[in-house]
């Protein structure tokens, strides 16, 4: 009996931060094909009204399957957010050169805006949202508030606040859920009510809690990791080509 016990159980995986960097990437790709190919390119949802939408999935059940791909791809996107909030606040944490890595993802967020733009809008420039890069360097910046701040637990409500009002103000892309999770990751970071206080967190996004179980299994190894800048051109990249594929959808 105790050997069928035992072959029940599932094993135990131990990830890296490589391994969750990988996670982050391939589904915060999936967000992005439901935002850009699938709802302006394929539904042009940016086109109509949602009564006009609805009435259209109504008459063309292959719109309404469409649409469900979409609501997929964003679900599996919603896995994301935990995840970069997460390896933010491990990166703070061991970060030799605080400055340095600020300017690296400014840099970064910078570079992505164009791309960004391009693929959520079609314009080159449109301010009517940020990129995740300034939602991370939004973070960063709290992060380094709270440190310096440790005793204050006024001060450090104040300094949580700030943040999420700077990318709300903004508009950066998942700015409240983001920054939020950020402030518990470090100020909870030993408690065990850290995962169900995130995890309440990212339902804003639905699936995002799913993740909690990814990141209990962190094992806290860098992992075999590429260049480091690896990273952070792919998101830029993969925001090009989408963007790119959709232009040729619409055009």
């Amino acid at each position: 009996m105790s050997d069928l016990r035992d072959r029940r159980k599932l094993p135990y995986v131990e990830v890296t931060a490589a391994t969750l960097k990988w996670y982050g990437c391939a589904t915060m790709f999936f967000y992005s094909l439901s935002m850009t190919v699938v709802q302006n390119g394929l539904l042009h949802v940016n086109q109509f009204s949602n009564t006009q939408l609805r009435e259209m999935w109504v008459a063309d059940p292959d719109l309404m399957v469409l649409s469900s791909w979409a609501a997929v791809f964003q679900l599996l996107g919603g896995l994301a957010i935990p995840v970069f909030a997460f390896l933010l606040v491990e990166g703070f944490i061991h970060t030799q050169n605080y400055r340095a890595y600020l300017l690296r993802m400014v840099g970064f967020a910078l570079l992505s805006e164009i791309p960004f733009d391009f693929a959520m809008s079609g314009k080159l420039f449109d301010w009517t949202s940020q990129n995740m890069l300034f939602t991370l360097s939004i973070g960063l910046v709290m992060l380094y508030g709270l440190r310096l701040f440790a005793a204050g637990k006024s001060v450090k409500l104040l300094i949580v606040a700030a943040g999420v009002l700077w990318s709300v103000l903004m508009k950066a892309q998942f700015g409240l859920c983001m920054v939020l999770l950020i402030a518990v990751y470090y100020l909870l970071k030993d408690h065990k009510a850290k995962l169900w206080i995130s995890g309440t967190i990212s339902l804003m996004y639905v699936t995002g809690p799913v993740s909690n179980f990814v990141l209990k299994r962190y094992n806290h190894q860098r992992g075999s990791q590429p260049n480091k800048y690896l990273f952070y051109l792919l998101y830029p990249l993969h925001l090009l080509i989408l963007g790119v594929i959709t232009h040729c959808i619409t055009s």
